[in-house]
């Protein structure tokens, strides 16, 4: 090839290279249907935050307790998770992610009524809702097992499982709905990824006013209260540490 005919190509892919940059679409700017990488990273990430609560708060939790209050306390987170789920999935999600009242959502996806498996999450736009329910899930299971650490050796299982079906149905969901569902706090423009509001904040201020109406301990000052196995404590330190991968990235 000739020196003009180079310089000629050469000029018509400076002219093309614009053009070609224009046309392009990257994968982050789709706004419609399910995409499976993204579907893939949330299935990661919900696996991961639930993995916060069990087994991270549950031996964070009983490391720190008396040996006889091992078992009970690694209960509590299992079966927070256990009661919060269901609940999430009869009216728990409907309320905090539909609707557009400003306090509280509405019944429309009541026992889950009109999810399909193509069905897309008006949230996240390329993941089915059906895994946008269950990534919020985890938020709430880990937001009531958080509680339970400001309550340990100090609440009977029973009246922990009443206390946790109220508060995160009175107390949860609709805070949930104000940040996340589209309620009053997001409309004013509240931001949101960590769940500093939601969930930190919240089971937060939950904590502190359940340990000052139980008060101290039985014992408390005059037997010795010394943890079981702080190694135990610092595994689910660390699990938790590694969760924040799927509890930040995942909300964003």
């Amino acid at each position: 090839m000739t020196r003009l005919g180079l310089t000629r190509l050469r000029g018509c892919m400076l002219l093309a290279a614009p053009l070609l940059l224009l046309g392009a679409t990257p994968t982050w700017a789709q706004t419609s249907g399910i995409d499976g990488a993204d579907t893939a990273w949330m299935l990661v990430a919900t696996s991961i935050v639930l993995m916060m609560t069990l087994p991270g708060l549950a031996l964070f939790y009983c490391g720190m307790v008396r040996k006889k209050n091992v078992l009970a306390t690694m209960a509590q987170s299992f079966a927070a998770a256990a009661l919060v789920s269901v609940l999430w999935m009869i009216y728990g999600y409907g309320l905090a992610f539909t609707g557009d009242g400003p306090y509280i959502g509405w019944f429309d996806r009541i026992f889950l009524t009109g999810i399909g498996m193509n069905s897309v999450s008006p949230f996240a736009k390329t993941i089915p809702e059906i895994l946008f329910m269950i990534y919020q899930m985890t938020f709430a299971i880990i937001t009531v097992a958080l509680v339970a650490g400001s309550v340990a050796e100090r609440m009977r299982f029973s009246a922990f499982m009443l206390f946790s079906a109220l508060w995160v149905t009175f107390v949860y969901i609709p805070i949930a709905h104000w940040v996340w569902g589209g309620g009053f706090l997001a409309t004013a423009g509240l931001l949101d990824f960590a769940g500093g509001t939601v969930v930190h904040i919240n089971a937060g201020i939950a904590g502190l006013v359940a340990a000052l109406i139980l008060g101290k301990r039985k014992g408390y000052g005059s037997e010795n209260l010394a943890p079981y196995d702080l190694s135990m404590a610092v595994v689910g330190t660390g699990l938790l540490w590694v969760g924040w991968f799927g509890f930040n990235g995942g909300s964003a």
